[in-house]
């Protein structure tokens, strides 16, 4: 059974350390990250918080980026083109585990935000045995298994599943409501104040799975 894994890796064992160091407000998300050689790989990223002078330099002084091109420029985002070439032992075990892909990943400071699909638990199971034979560290927040409904994909039961994504479609959420709580509740054929709870239970299961995640704290 497929499984997403959302985890945390540090910097100074995946890429950019130094520049994520230098400039402390700066962000990356990665758009794609591809192999390109047994030890590097090609990522397109963007960018926040900083323009293209003040970075250029700074990733001539990395020594994990090889090569950085600005593709594109949108407002105050910047998509580049790179090679991380040191440091990234643990992402080109991920890329090169047959059918695994890294979903996400964005930095957070001196950590990196990782969200990676493995086709099975045993694949998982090669990247912790990896990261525990090569000294590497990949903190895992959450594992969800990918079940037939797509509910699995976010820690949401069936039934919350269902009433959010009818919420939705109905118009719950647009502003102003195109439908009222007590009409989608009676197509449920449950009382407002289940299917309210209902809702309420499932934003705060999706929220938590999907937003409110973040680096290991100290304790």
């Amino acid at each position: 059974m497929a499984t997403i894994v959302r985890g945390y890796v540090t910097a100074t064992e995946f890429a950019l350390a130094e520049t994520l160091a230098t400039l402390s407000d700066v962000a990356f998300e990665v758009e794609r990250i591809v192999a390109s050689g047994e030890d590097a790989v090609m990522p397109l990223l963007w960018m926040y918080g900083a323009d293209h002078d003040a970075i250029a330099p700074v990733f001539e002084d990395d020594p994990s980026v090889r090569g950085a091109e600005l593709l594109s420029v949108f407002e105050d985002e910047y998509l580049y083109r790179m090679e991380w070439i040191s440091e990234i032992e643990l992402v080109v075990q991920m890329l090169t585990t047959p059918e695994t892909t890294i979903m996400e990943a964005v930095s957070e400071h001196e950590y990196w935000s990782l969200r990676v699909l493995y086709p099975t638990r045993e694949a998982l199971t090669e990247t912790v045995e990896y990261c525990k034979t090569k000294g590497l560290t990949f903190d895992i927040e959450s594992i969800q298994e990918m079940e037939g409904d797509p509910s699995g994909r976010y820690g949401l039961s069936e039934v919350q599943y269902r009433a959010l994504t009818a919420a939705v479609e109905a118009g719950y959420y647009q502003v102003p409501r195109e439908i009222t709580m007590e009409e989608l509740a009676a197509e449920f054929d449950v009382s407002h104040q289940a299917l309210s709870e209902r809702l309420r239970r499932a934003v705060d299961t999706l929220v938590a799975h999907t937003v409110l995640v973040g680096p290991p704290s100290d304790e």
